[in-house]
């Protein structure tokens, strides 16, 4: 049988947990296929496409979840939606697909946290505007909680949230002015705020965590940002951005070949890639 290869682009790609994450479930699959990291400079993206056909699929991470999209025959509904790609599987097609929501609501549902109610987003980036859809298709009312430097950002979000479901509540505030006598059922970093090497950070008070029934940070390095201890002190059900990451790449094995794979298997490699993480840094 011949060995499929695979790929992350991205730019600068540094530590990157894909190859560890998704060798591991070709190896679960009972798969010996490669997967490599390819560090694309942007001035070189148009030029490297056709060497990207040779592979049977790649992901795509930052900063070109968006640039890849003209280069591609067909988006998914979901992809096109988002209008954002982080998955692309190569055949007769150069098909692109988003597995971030899927990673999000797996880590919810597996550290049984419920996405409903009232939800309060950190950031107004595209990880930010992934949670914000995937809130409001639910059917919770959001707030954007952001930095003044990012209000503008942040209201120009809201409007695209708006036209998409203008039925829905969604609001934006200030990060220092967001309310804290109001109860958050969920409250979701998409901030880089607490991120290795920064990992004293958290980018609100013990006063808005103290009324959060649940903490969802995107942050995976470190595994247990300052951010989740807080929120566990406070007694909140919290999920890591690990978790996120691992099951969107169990999501794009689906798209790749169909496989399936059991609750079990992804909960030992999360924590095999939190220890694998532990030996980078």
């Amino acid at each position: 049988m011949s060995i499929r290869k695979f790929a992350v682009i991205g730019h600068p790609i540094g530590h990157t947990m894909s190859p560890f994450i998704h060798q591991r479930l070709f190896a679960l699959a009972g798969q010996e296929d490669a997967y490599t990291v390819l560090d694309i400079a942007p001035d070189a993206f148009a030029e490297k496409m056709a060497a990207l056909d040779e592979l049977a699929g790649y992901n795509v991470t930052i900063p070109y979840k968006q640039t890849i999209i003209p280069f591609l025959d067909q988006l998914d509904p979901r992809a096109a939606l988002y209008g954002s790609v982080n998955t692309v599987r190569n055949g007769s097609v150069r098909e692109g697909f988003t597995t971030d929501p899927d990673g999000f609501l797996k880590a919810l549902e597996t550290a049984r946290i419920p996405l409903s109610g009232y939800v309060v987003i950190l950031g107004c980036g595209g990880v930010a505007r992934t949670f914000a859809y995937e809130a409001l298709r639910a059917g919770c009312s959001v707030t954007l909680a952001v930095r003044p430097q990012s209000a503008v950002r942040r209201d120009a979000l809201i409007q695209e949230l708006h036209s998409r479901f203008p039925q829905s509540t969604v609001s934006g505030c200030l990060l220092q002015t967001l309310d804290i006598a109001a109860k958050i059922d969920l409250l979701v970093n998409a901030t880089p705020v607490g991120m290795y090497p920064h990992t004293d950070a958290m980018p609100v008070s013990d006063k808005v965590l103290s009324r959060c029934h649940s903490v969802f940070d995107a942050i995976y390095n470190p595994l247990e940002t300052t951010l989740l201890k807080a929120a566990k002190a406070h007694g909140a059900a919290t999920a890591d951005g690990m978790a996120m990451l691992v099951w969107q790449a169990v999501a794009a094995h689906e798209i790749w070949d169909g496989t399936r794979y059991r609750t079990e298997e992804i909960g030992q490699l999360i924590e095999d890639s939190a220890e694998e993480l532990k030996k980078k840094f």
